[in-house]
């Protein structure tokens, strides 16, 4: 199932589910363990990084490594710094010659529990989605050829390739080694993940107040799982015209899924994205349009869920997302080990 399909499941799914969790979460007390069967999100499980560990720091390497653009002066963490949430805290992204991206770059923090990639989900795979930007004549504006010329005229490089994969330099394995890092790139022991796991005192009641208004007024209808989204399609408006209420023209970017399918259903579709570290990457919303986690909230709830809050409402809610913030992912400290392009 894809394009306009998933979207109208994904529509009728979020309604029945608001309209479930509600009958659930009503006066329901946030206990943790006992609850962790029945709720709709899950803690970010541990990885471990034992034998795949030389592909992950090649795969570090050449995320940090600038001659993957066409003038070598971007690399990947320029659009998914990994100091700022994975993002890079900026509207629209910038990339050669100092020209400027149509739409706000999402984390690259814990991307692998995502079902799509992109705001616009046109790519299944991480190594898919590599191409993007690469070939992205506004982000790194590169070709493959190009890149495996670079790499293959640096020894060093070349030796670390030709220990790790038979063919050596090639543009799938390029793609098949950040992927890998990219994979490592997850977020756990978040307050919240501690609180599902058993630990009442992992949060205030304050902020379990928020987390239980984020189920009763249906915020988990999109965002639950793993991610706390990343997991199906949904309308940028399902409650009201967001896009006329914004006061600024459509862009390319606004339509969505749309690109992808040309299905007149998807106009306006977006992949849900995750609320995993939320905190730490504003502006947020494709467009980079709210410059604050309450600004967000308060768009959400008016656009998606047709509900006007409170302050209050608005701050517990905002309380909880920020126990979402998890702790760096391991495979930052073997960078350290390693001398980065």
């Amino acid at each position: 199932m894809d394009g306009g399909q998933n979207e109208v499941v994904g529509m009728k799914f979020a309604f029945l589910f608001c309209g479930w969790i509600a009958v659930v979460a009503v006066g329901m007390k946030a206990r943790g363990a006992e609850l962790y069967d029945s709720e709709p999100l899950m803690p970010i499980p541990e990885i471990t990084l034992e034998g795949d560990q030389d592909k992950v720091l090649l795969g570090a390497l050449l995320f940090y490594d600038k001659r993957l653009s066409k003038d070598n002066t971007v690399s990947c963490t320029t659009c998914h710094d990994l100091n700022k949430g994975g993002a890079d805290g900026k509207i629209h992204s910038h990339g050669v010659s100092g020209s400027e991206g149509e739409i706000n770059a999402p984390t690259v923090f814990n991307s692998t529990f995502n079902f799509r990639q992109f705001w616009d989900g046109r790519a299944k795979t991480l190594e898919e989605q590599i191409d993007g930007p690469l070939q992205n004549p506004k982000e790194m504006g590169s070709i493959w050829s190009d890149v495996v010329l670079k790499l293959k005229a640096d020894p060093k490089i070349q030796q670390l390739f030709k220990q790790l994969y038979k063919e050596g330099v090639t543009a799938a394995n390029i793609k098949n080694a950040i992927a890998t890092f990219e994979r490592t790139l997850i977020t756990p022991h978040a307050r919240f993940d501690k609180f599902l796991k058993g630990d009442t005192k992992a949060l205030s009641d304050f902020e379990k107040l928020g987390y239980q208004r984020f189920k009763i007024y249906g915020c988990v209808a999109c965002h639950q799982g793993v991610n706390v989204g990343g997991n199906m399609f949904q309308n940028m408006g399902v409650m009201g015209n967001y896009f006329k209420d914004r006061g600024t023209p459509l862009t390319n970017s606004d339509f969505g899924r749309f690109r992808v399918t040309r299905e007149e259903q998807d106009r306006f579709v977006f992949r849900v994205p995750t609320l995993r570290n939320i905190e730490l990457t504003p502006p947020y919303f494709h467009d980079g349009s709210a410059k604050t986690l309450e600004d967000a909230v308060t768009v959400m709830t008016k656009y998606q869920l047709g509900r006007k809050i409170s302050k209050e409402e608005r701050d517990s809610i905002v309380a909880f997302l920020k126990t979402l913030t998890g702790q760096p992912p391991k495979s930052l400290k073997l960078l350290k080990r390693v001398e980065r392009p």
